[in-house]
């Protein structure tokens, strides 16, 4: 006999009859909801046997042996894989205050078309690569695009002209094309809604540690200018590739595939721990297994609005994250009059913060289950520090405010991720929401990209009220998902609608 606690949903008290699937096209298993909204009842289902196996303290043992695991292999490596993308804005970033636009003859916009080009081959692969997860298996596909990404930066350290340069950004756009989608599908597909927030928050804070420690490396390598005739922010690319090409090796034998089929991951989890993980999601939303692929299958989810809502806040977001993630050395150098090394050196120091209120604010949403009063703390943060990094004339106050917008926007990565994938059930459906809001995501790279004008420094004010004026937006769309959650959360309990076609599910807000 095994025995699973109930699983709890945000905003409703729970329907008492076992769940069904109705229209959203994905393949799930059956549920029974029981009990008030802050109840954990345990359930007992029969073994074929007919024997009582296991304990309610059993379980919960399996469950945090189970979470670790995947934890320690999944969040891990995502974290590495996800921070590909933003050390290769951390390596643009920081080569932008070398000899390279000289040697590359980047004047004008040709730096910004760089950037955003890469971006829009990105977003033109991102549904098919994502797909692509599911198709090849997570281990052949992130390793196979990984090794592309780090052969392709490797080659950046060789040329010689800016077109040059913007042929390779846009073969680099579309082998990371995937890696942040469908990581984000992955993760959504192990953990419960309840425990997922703080996963995208370890995936967030892989990325910004590795970020802020590549800024160190990439000073360190830039002291090299000129040994052996190269360039030092040729060494800068040169590394990268090496060393993501072997983590590409590395992601073959260490991310695992999809919980159902987690066997033919190497070393991993047992049957009866395979098992859990499996009863855990179906317990949770019912959508283990995707039905066969088809395009339309697909295509149908987007006819939900509220996918473009989630699409919609990731642009808004990313016109502040390009900003600064690509722009903060030109910000310190030309803004704060810091010279060449400096920059490179005091970028780093604003992510490491990060890590703090990304974490923080994670555990308490997912305790608590809370996400839109997370995002709007976050959005607040991020606008006060960038009135103070645009309106103060003293340095270290400027400087303070990155710090804060900086944790702010890092934060509301893990929120927002958290966020939509609470609110969709079926695989199909997450996986196309996963493709669509990360390509909006791109979509604000792009305008991100042109917000920040040399010829404004040293307060950059175009940037500071675009970023202002965006996480304004951000609230105004969170308030307006909130209101409609909580009557569509009192509708379902009332029999009256079936929310994401799963009889039981209720939004989390």
């Amino acid at each position: 006999m095994a025995v699973f606690p109930t699983p709890q949903f945000d905003g409703s008290r729970r329907d008492k009859s076992p769940s069904k699937v109705i229209g959203d096209g994905d393949a799930v298993s059956e549920r029974i909801f029981t009990g008030e909204e802050d109840e954990e009842v345990d359930i007992e289902v029969l073994n074929t046997d007919g024997n009582a196996s296991e304990t309610p303290e059993t379980r919960r043992a399996m469950e945090q042996r189970l979470r670790l695991k995947v934890d320690l292999r999944l969040c891990t490596i995502a974290g590495i894989l996800c921070s590909l993308n933003l050390l290769d804005s951390g390596v643009i970033s920081s080569a932008s205050v070398t000899s390279m636009p000289v040697d590359l003859q980047l004047t004008g916009n040709r730096f910004s078309v760089a950037i955003f080009i890469f971006t829009i081959s990105s977003i033109a692969f991102q549904l098919p690569s994502t797909i692509a997860v599911r198709t090849f298996g997570p281990r052949l596909w992130f390793s196979t695009i990984t090794f592309c990404f780090g052969l392709l930066t490797m080659c950046t350290a060789f040329i010689q002209t800016w077109q040059q340069m913007i042929a390779l950004r846009v073969l680099l756009g579309i082998s990371m094309s995937g890696i942040y989608p469908g990581l984000t599908y992955l993760i959504s597909t192990w953990y419960p809604r309840k425990e997922q927030q703080t996963r995208f928050a370890f995936l967030q804070t892989g990325e910004v540690v590795i970020l802020a420690t590549g800024s160190i490396v990439n000073y360190g390598l830039n002291q090299l200018n000129g040994k052996g005739g190269i360039a030092g922010w040729r060494y800068m690319f040169l590394v990268q590739g090496l060393i993501s090409m072997v983590i590409a090796l590395m992601t073959y034998f260490w991310i695992v595939d999809f919980p159902e089929e987690a066997h033919r991951s190497f070393y991993f989890l047992t049957p009866e721990e395979q098992d859990l993980a499996v009863a855990r999601i179906n317990a949770d939303r019912q959508d283990v297994k995707p039905d066969p692929f088809s395009w339309g299958k697909v295509f149908i989810h987007a006819k939900d609005p509220k996918v473009y809502g989630f699409a919609c806040m990731f642009f808004l977001l990313n016109l502040v994250s390009t900003a600064l993630s690509y722009f903060l050395p030109i910000i310190l150098q030309s803004g704060m009059g810091f010279d060449e090394n400096q920059s490179i050196l005091l970028s780093a120091p604003p992510y490491y913060y990060a890590v703090i209120p990304v974490l923080l604010s994670s555990v308490i949403g997912d305790r608590y289950r809370l996400r839109g009063p997370v995002i709007i703390f976050n959005c607040i943060t991020l606008i006060v520090g960038f009135c103070m990094l645009g309106f103060s004339e003293q340095v270290a106050v400027r400087y303070v405010g990155t710090y804060l917008a900086t944790g702010a926007y890092v934060s509301n990565w893990a929120a927002l991720s958290a966020y939509q994938t609470n609110n969709i059930a079926g695989q199909w459906k997450r996986a196309f929401t996963a493709a669509a809001v990360t390509a909006m995501n791109g979509a604000g790279g792009i305008a991100g990209s042109f917000i920040v004008r040399s010829q404004e420094a040293p307060h950059y004010l175009t940037a500071v009220w675009v970023s202002v004026g965006s996480h304004i937006l951000i609230i105004a769309i969170v308030a307006a998902f909130s209101v409609y959650f909580l009557f569509a959360n009192r509708k379902a309990a009332a029999g009256k609608i079936i929310i994401e076609g799963v009889e039981g599910f209720r939004y989390t807000y």
